[in-house]
């Protein structure tokens, strides 16, 4: 029995340890187990040993479960090492949990392993409904240039599928097969921009290079796509079509991804609005505390215009783009800018202040940088720890940066996707595209969030931001067209449409410090954007004094 057994458990994957067989019954049945146990394995590298520990629980929960194998494996050797029994027992504690306590199971889980997306509906009796579609938790897996590798060919197979949609881009071939064509020869082909720059007669040469190879192509300075040659930028996924030279492509267009000018607008059937705010900057000893205090007293019908209180009193969903808090060591000498020198009580002032807003809001925040949290792209949710009074309040819904979240959905409606990004790639464009840099940089928030549209991704640059590479998904990809893309981090509220996709960077609660001037940014503080959601108008409130 014991052979047939390891036999079964080897063609699966599973090695067996000998004390694994004093866990198992008399009327243990192996194909049933089997079904039940379809744990989720990290790497087919990874063999799992099943020990008399891991069987005994196993068989109690008889379902499949999600566990960081590897590490699990990494603790075992400990034990048995007997180095440190600690990590091992801690795994072992946390499948013993009760089923039924999936809240203790999914907080212990969190660190040791890959928690999936949520989807997560929050209701509150005369407000209206939040969805989180997509919210991105932590990871403690171990990166090497394999992850890389991996995170860069994900982004191209994504950015690479939404191309071949196009038209012009179906009959693209891969680099590799360029080279077996005729000269003049018509092509197109999808590539990654690795390289760029003038030649000495003024046209532009591109390095384009896809999973098969690399090619040359040209832009002359005399054709209507050379106009393009001051927005495109290192790394970025485009295709191209033109003809075939001497190891070179003549190219007459250069396509992207972008948004499709056929996306809908979606239009709620009752009135409700949805309020916009970015940067609050709490614990700053420069926080507009009072300009806030102004927008709180607003938000609750207390004072403004007869029209400016209708708003309010129909206002459904706060969101909050980032930075509630200024944090600590942010940048070099903060701690003289600071008047709460401590992360946890400028989270609880935070709290204190947003506890003041009518509890039919549901208020939604995502983290920025200075946050505290790490600044590599997805963060996740703030600390439960340090933030534990925002996760106090029943009306917010904490989400990670970036995140999409649907609101205000029903039987009858769909509801109104919305893409968080708290925006830190900003000051790489803002800086380094010409098109936008010559045309009010930092102040076109508007003109950076349709490029990084345009190219389905919030940070197409490598180094633009800081990023976590996840080898499977791309959290900064935009794979599904929002509503609403919603950011903040350049302290300047703006606000426009593309392809019917409403853009609002938002303002910021805290006037220019020394670090924003030397940084470039201008801010303009205090200003609130409002969206009707049922007719789409836009306000702009100012509580500045």
């Amino acid at each position: 029995m014991k052979q047939n057994l390891i036999n079964v458990f080897l063609e699966k994957g599973y090695l067996l340890s000998p004390d694994f067989f004093s866990s198992l019954n008399s009327d243990f049945d192996v194909e049933s187990f089997l079904v039940a146990f379809e744990p989720k394995i990290e790497s087919k590298e990874t063999p799992i040993v099943l020990t008399k520990d891991l069987g005994n629980i196993l068989m109690k929960l008889k379902q499949p479960i999600t566990l960081n194998w590897y590490e699990f494996e990494k603790s075992r050797a400990l034990l048995e090492k007997g180095r440190n029994d600690q990590v091992y027992q801690t795994f072992l504690e946390i499948l013993n949990y009760n089923l039924s306590d999936k809240n203790k199971i999914a907080s212990l889980l969190e660190d040791i392993s890959e928690p999936p997306e949520p989807e997560v509906e929050k209701e509150i009796e005369g407000g209206g409904n939040v969805i989180v579609l997509k919210s991105y938790g932590p990871t403690s897996n171990k990166r090497d240039v394999g992850d890389f590798i991996s995170y860069f060919r994900t982004r191209y197979n994504n950015v690479k599928e939404l191309l071949q949609k196009r038209p012009e881009l179906q009959n693209s071939i891969s680099i590799s097969r360029v080279f077996n064509k005729e000269l003049k020869d018509p092509v197109s082909i999808i590539g990654m921009i690795s390289d760029k720059h003038v030649t000495k007669n003024g046209h532009l040469l591109l390095k384009v290079e896809d999973l098969t190879g690399s090619i040359t192509v040209l832009l002359n300075k005399d054709s209507d796509i050379f106009r393009l040659s001051n927005e495109l930028v290192l790394d970025e996924i485009v295709g191209i079509d033109g003809q075939v030279g001497n190891g070179i492509i003549f190219s007459n267009s250069i396509y992207f991804p972008d948004i499709p000018m056929t996306k809908e607008i979606k239009r709620s059937s009752d009135e409700a609005y949805a309020v916009f705010i970015s940067d609050l900057h709490v614990g700053s000893n420069v926080f507009l505390e009072k300009d806030f205090n102004r927008f709180l007293n607003w938000i609750n019908g207390q004072t403004g215009s007869i029209k400016q209180r209708r708003i309010a009193s129909k206002t459904k969903y706060l969101f909050i783009a980032g930075d509630v808090i200024d944090g600590v060591g942010v940048y070099p000498d903060q701690d003289k800018d600071l008047a709460i020198k401590e992360i946890s009580l400028q989270y609880k002032r935070c709290a204190e202040l947003l506890s003041s807003i009518r509890k039919d809001i549901k208020i939604i925040i995502c983290p920025g940088n200075h946050d505290a949290l790490r600044i590599a792209e997805p963060q996740p949710i703030f600390d439960a720890t340090l933030a534990k009074s925002l996760y106090e309040l029943d009306n917010v819904v904490i989400v990670s940066n970036p995140a999409m979240v649907n609101i205000h959905s029903s039987k009858e409606f769909s509801g109104f996707d919305v893409l968080m990004y708290h925006g830190y790639s900003f000051d790489h464009y803002a800086s380094n595209v010409e098109a936008i840099r010559l045309n009010g940089g930092y102040d076109r928030g508007d003109l950076i969030m349709k490029y990084l549209l345009q190219r389905r991704h919030l940070a197409p640059v490598h180094g633009s931001t800081l990023y976590v590479p996840t080898p499977n998904v791309d959290p900064l990809f935009i794979d599904k067209v929002p509503d609403f893309l919603i950011t903040g981090h350049i302290h300047k509220l703006s606000i426009n449409t593309y392809n019917n996709v409403v853009t609002i960077c938002g303002s910021c609660w805290q006037p220019k410090t020394d670090f924003q001037e030397r940084v470039g940014h201008n801010p303009e503080p205090s200003k609130v954007a409002t969206v009707n959601l049922k007719t789409r108008e836009i306000n702009v409130l100012n509580f500045g004094s």
